[in-house]
């Protein structure tokens, strides 16, 4: 089997490239613009892979998608390739629009061209994978309500709005069409190889060289937190066991307000490389005027992937994050280019999950 990854340089895309390859011996076309978040050392562990290839393109560019499919003979599509920080989306909506949306029907059309051209076989086989984010459910009260497969959407950012719109046309391809289209969506990523402007990898590299760790508002918006190597696994069950024209939430059962994540952060560092005078690098932390149509809390149900393809976490969040904080203690080689170049400029940020 042979899955075309979009996105496949970024936080999630590489882990679904090293899982297929590294862990269920699938074939990974890997195709990345090789925007500002991708990097293609998070690809080293399967670099010299013969099942590892690599394609710098823009899925907007639908002749070029289309080609990569015909010649690689592609068996299924992993769409994740999309702009996706909500502070950016803030600044400057208009390449969420063109990457997530426009990128998006580029991408579909390409694929219902070649589908078009497949024998029956291979055409019932087919699968196109549409990986999207919670964020487009919009945002829960803090009690125990969970968003479902079935919420209505309420995006409230530019970000999520094209994410949106991303679904909702994969779905109509899928209806008008017939392209045979699952789609998943996931609450926030966490672990190795994250750009060093989100939350976790932020707080971690800031309290490691003792510096602010600014915080949003009171920090009491909740996220529920998910390894990128569960969702790595469960984005590959949903790709070829999924059944077509569905969607399913993939949640890690770890609701945690952004405050506690930064604490805990602070006092794992604090364990793993202690400061000299023994103090705690909660005393970092620093609350900073909150963000635009700040989203309270997201929550996943993900009883549909765990009762239909037998899917769950396998590590729970504390295990996860001492782990993670673990790996960038240890991967300087990886974090520290990109925290050297500052984003081309630009400011770090307060510490938000998206």
């Amino acid at each position: 089997m042979k899955i075309l990854v979009t996105g496949g340089a970024g936080f999630i895309g590489s882990a679904v490239c090293r899982h297929l390859v590294a862990d269920l011996g699938v074939a990974a076309v890997n195709v990345d613009k090789l925007t500002y978040a991708a990097n293609l050392q998070s690809l080293k562990p399967i670099a010299g892979s013969p099942l590892y290839s690599f394609h710098q393109n823009d899925i907007c560019d639908g002749e070029a998608m289309l080609a990569i499919m015909r010649k690689e003979r592609i068996d299924a599509v992993m769409h994740l390739a999309a702009e996706s920080h909500v502070d950016r989306s803030i600044d400057g909506p208009a390449v969420f629009i063109e990457t997530n949306v426009m990128g998006t029907y580029a991408l579909l059309e390409a694929a219902r061209a070649y589908w078009n051209e497949l024998d029956a076989e291979r055409r019932d086989r087919f699968r196109f994978h549409h990986i999207s984010t919670d964020e487009v459910f919009g945002d829960l009260p803090f009690d125990d309500s969970l968003f479902t497969e079935t919420t209505p959407y309420a995006p409230s950012s530019p970000y999520s709005a094209s994410k949106a719109s991303s679904d909702h046309l994969v779905r109509a391809w899928h209806h008008t069409y017939g392209l045979p289209v699952v789609l998943s969506n996931c609450s926030n990523n966490y672990g190795p190889y994250h750009f060093p402007e989100k939350l976790i990898p932020l707080v971690i590299l800031n309290a490691l060289d003792n510096q602010k760790l600014p915080v949003y508002g009171k920090g009491d918006n909740v996220r529920d937190w998910l390894h990128v190597t569960d969702h790595a696994r469960a984005l590959a069950m949903i790709a070829t066991r999924g059944q077509v024209g569905q969607s399913y939430n993939v949640g890690g059962h770890s609701e945690r307000t952004n405050l506690a994540v930064v604490e805990a952060i602070c006092d794992i560092v604090d364990r793993q490389r202690p400061r000299g005078d023994g103090t705690s690098r909660r005393d970092l932390i620093t609350f900073v005027t909150d963000r635009p149509g700040h989203d309270r809390r997201y929550a996943i149900d993900c009883s549909k992937i765990e009762a239909e393809l037998g899917w769950k976490p396998s590590r729970s969040f504390e295990e996860g994050l001492d782990e993670t904080v673990s790996w960038y203690f240890d991967n300087a080689d990886w974090w520290q280019p990109i925290r050297e170049k500052r984003y081309a400029g630009e400011r770090l940020g307060a510490a938000e999950a998206k």
